[in-house]
């Protein structure tokens, strides 16, 4: 009998070798490479703990093999020189996996637009903070990261691909390096006399000495199990062995997991899945079961990667360290009824949420494909559900900064990333925020000033975040109906070419003519009957002479197309210049309504307060330039008690985000940007400061009243969103007084 099989191992320093010499090939019946980036690292997550990731099954091949399965490269092979030895029947997915990690080939993950670089932070890792210290990365600041050595020791990001480097001597150079980055760092600051500093360096340097010890550990000691088939086998029975894998082959998942654990004690959780399961069939996902497991955890522990949620076992001791550094246990769930209670409370918290993401008046995702995310629903769901247990004149500003945190999420794409620790640092972080305004998450004020950098014509395909986030923003802008004028029933709208994509085909546009800023919500009717792949100054004349100018322009701007992107549409000749020029108008309309909805919080306001509180806004700013102006730029005139709120306040901010400037590196005016309405008012009555500022507001008492009377209808607006008749005339009122002394146009 032929020696069929022979079990081995194999290190993972020789692994990574025959991947980087091609050694390893897929057989053209193979599935392609469909990991999620989010799966690869945990692959790696697995690897570097120590953990079993199991077996390969191989089959050593020869020419005439290679030929007849019509083997390939894994995916994203880059080599030059592939050296071809064994054929994958089973790991296929692991394998690429770990060649995507440790090389970092330059091609996009599978699905996506970009390419996907990996990280370890090394002092997360080093105090066993497995959650937060696998990082990948698709943005700028992964590709800067990944070439800017002294940043990476800096910041401790031990990129992957050194350990797949084709020079032997990177991953101990790199390793070395970095011990040595931080023994001078704290030789450096010992010098300088700053001691508490240095001692800090001291345990990044004796930490990277152990990190050092422990990758070389790994990659030369950590195997990875497989089982080779004699090269000689026949073909037939090669692909009969595959075909028995592959019909048993069922992915066992954490949901799988807990069920089986559950089962001795009573509780059948697949069947109360199956029960639960018509209230959330909306989202079109196989994780669902195992994200009512992570609500579960959140709600209860705060956090949700897999390793927490078997806490949620009833009886299941977890230990936990005290601030002192001693361990204790405690048992998260007690008995079978405690666990079943949890659980309903996580289908009605999901259930909620998804009834809300899809309500055209709340978040605007009509339907599962137009939602965003949807592995932001366990840490919504959560959250919506913390703002809800607060106390009842806290539960208005709560939600308003839930949406704040959705929107900034959707367009940063937040959770494209790992998405456990993720929703867990989020859930935080927010209901820390929801109990104090001062707690501000960085995310916030990232999303403040990033979101007029995103692109948006390159936002060619539905499913993204961006890309369905502005479509959710149009439904929510109130997109009427073209051919009718109404507000259609949402569940018949779909994107629709506003320039057709034939004439974008003609005028070779190829994909630019699918970017979002082309596409809005249009019932499939209107696009059939009126557009009929015709180009808008086509199209547009026939509404304007059944309906009106103006009504259509109206009823176009409730497309976020301004006046201006209208008189572009209707050019005639039409080129591919003009419709330059509408992309670039679109934009500036989809900007200024994210600024003014989103960032500014003004979305669930009702249409009048909404339209006060932009003009008290603008008021606002009137008056610190007028502030600035009249101090001549000194920062240092300002009142004491005035100056110590804004520094506070900058510094708090400069905290949460390091890229924001100190307080003593700003202008007058860049420092009042964090002063309040009674700061402002403050400084303009202050005795040393009044003669500045009479000429202009003439009486204080006046003007101490209108500040009263502004400052309320602005926190009523801000924070209850429940203004009383009174002070909205009172406010009215000090909005006229004030636009006259600041000589403001109505």
């Amino acid at each position: 009998m032929k020696d069929a099989q022979k079990p081995d191992h194999i290190s993972l320093a020789t692994l990574i070798g025959r991947l980087r010499d091609g050694q390893y090939v897929i057989p053209d019946f193979q599935r392609e490479f469909e990991w999620e980036p989010s799966d690869i690292s945990s692959l790696v997550r697995s690897i570097f703990q120590d953990y079993y990731i199991g077996s390969l099954l191989l089959w050593r091949g020869k020419k005439e093999n290679f030929a007849a399965l019509a083997c390939e490269p894994i995916y994203a092979y880059e080599g030059e020189h592939q050296s071809p030895q064994y054929i994958v029947l089973d790991g296929q997915q692991r394998l690429t996996a770990m060649y995507y990690a440790f090389m970092a080939p330059d091609k996009p993950a599978p699905k996506r637009a970009n390419r996907y670089l990996y990280f370890l932070r090394v002092d997360k890792f080093m105090e066993e903070d497995y959650d937060d210290a696998f990082i990948y990365d698709w943005t700028k600041h992964g590709v800067i990261m990944a070439s800017d050595t002294t940043r990476q020791f800096e910041e401790h990001y031990f990129p992957l691909s050194v350990v797949g480097a084709t020079d032997w001597w990177a991953l101990p150079n790199w390793l070395q390096g970095y011990q040595k980055h931080w023994e001078q760092r704290e030789e450096d600051l010992r010098k300088d006399g700053v001691p508490e500093e240095a001692a800090e360096a001291q345990q990044h340097a004796a930490a990277a000495g152990d990190f050092g010890q422990y990758v070389k550990d790994i990659t030369g000691q950590y195997q990875i199990a497989y089982i080779e088939m004699d090269q000689d086998l026949e073909l037939e029975k090669i692909c009969d062995i595959f075909t028995q894998i592959n019909s048993r082959g069922i992915r066992l998942d954490t949901f799988d997991l807990i069920n089986a654990l559950l089962r001795p004690k009573g509780l059948r959780l697949r069947h109360m899945w199956r029960e639960a399961s018509p209230k959330l069939n909306f989202v079109d996902t196989e994780r669902m079961n195992v994200y009512l497991l992570q609500v579960m955890s959140i709600l209860r522990q705060g956090y949700c990667s897999p390793k927490y949620l078997y806490y949620l076992l009833p009886g299941q001791k977890r230990k936990i360290r005290e601030a002192a550094g001693a361990l204790r246990e405690e048992i998260l769930v007690k008995t079978t009824q405690e666990f079943e209670s949890l659980w309903d409370q996580a289908v009605e918290s999901i259930a909620a949420a998804i009834a809300r993401l899809r309500n055209p008046q709340e978040f605007g995702a009509i339907s599962s494909d137009y939602l965003p995310y949807v592995s932001i629903l366990p840490a919504f769901a959560a959250l919506q559900t913390a703002a809800k247990a607060l106390p009842f004149g806290s539960q208005l500003s709560a939600d308003r900064k839930l949406r704040h945190w959705y929107w900034a999420s959707v367009f940063l794409n937040r959770y494209s990333g790992s998405v456990e620790s993720t929703s867990a640092r989020d859930y935080q972080d927010v209901k820390q925020w929801f109990e104090d305004d001062a707690k501000e998450p960085p995310l916030i004020a990232e999303f403040g000033e990033r979101f007029r950098s995103i692109d948006l014509r390159r936002e060619l395909r539905r499913g993204t975040s961006v890309y369905n986030g502005v479509f959710n923003l149009l439904i929510l802008s109130g997109a009427k109906d073209w051919v009718s004028g109404h507000a259609p029933h949402h569940s018949d709208l779909d994107d629709h070419h506003i320039v057709p994509k034939s004439w974008g085909h003609d005028q070779g546009l190829g994909t630019d003519i699918d970017t979002i800023l082309n596409r809005t919500p249009l019932t499939s009717e209107t696009n059939r009957d009126l557009i009929r792949d015709r180009l808008p100054n086509e199209y547009l004349p026939e509404m304007i002479a059944s309906s009106g100018e103006a009504t259509v322009r109206d009823v176009l701007e409730t497309h976020l197309i301004s006046p201006v992107a209208f008189d572009v549409l209707l050019r005639d000749p039409f080129t591919p210049d003009d419709f330059a020029d509408f992309l670039t108008e679109r934009q500036r309309s989809i900007q200024e309504a994210i600024e003014d909805l989103l960032v500014k919080a003004r979305l669930d306001l009702p249409p009048r307060l909404r339209e006060i509180d932009a003009e008290v806004e603008s008021v606002e700013l009137v008056l610190r330039r007028a502030v600035a102006t009249a101090l001549g730029e000194d920062p240092s005139r300002l009142p004491s008690h005035v100056q110590q709120k804004i520094g506070e306040r900058i510094d708090a901010a400069a905290r949460r985000n390091p890229a924001i400037e100190p307080a003593q590196s700003r202008t007058l005016l860049q420092q009042l940007e964090y002063a309040d309405l009674r700061e402002l008012e403050d400084t303009i009555t202050a005795k040393t400061l009044w003669s500045v500022f009479e000429e202009r507001f003439a009486n204080k008492v006046q003007l101490c009243s209108r500040f009263d009377q502004l400052a309320e209808l602005r926190n009523g607006i801000r924070h209850s969103r429940k203004v009383a008749e009174i002070t909205l005339k009172d406010g009215e009122a000090a909005l006229l007084w004030f636009r006259h002394a600041l000589d403001l146009k109505p």
